[in-house]
């Protein structure tokens, strides 16, 4: 139990250093993606981003977890 709670906390560390990197090259917000921006307030509604992670995340637990 408890390696899979330190594994999946790589994990998160991981995904989010990767989009951090990535929002400095200015892939993100994809297409898709809703962005308001309304003076010093900004919402950010990642829609596609969202799916686009699940299915790679779905991807690698299902490489993963194979029976």
């Amino acid at each position: 139990m408890w390696k899979v709670l330190i594994w999946m906390g790589i994990l998160l560390i991981i995904i989010g250093i990767i989009t951090m990197i990535l929002e400095k090259i200015k892939i993100f917000p994809l297409p898709g993606d809703i962005v308001i921006k309304k003076g010093n307030f900004v919402i950010i509604i990642p829609i596609t981003s969202m799916i686009l992670f699940s299915l790679v995340l779905t991807l690698m637990l299902n490489l993963i977890f194979k029976r």
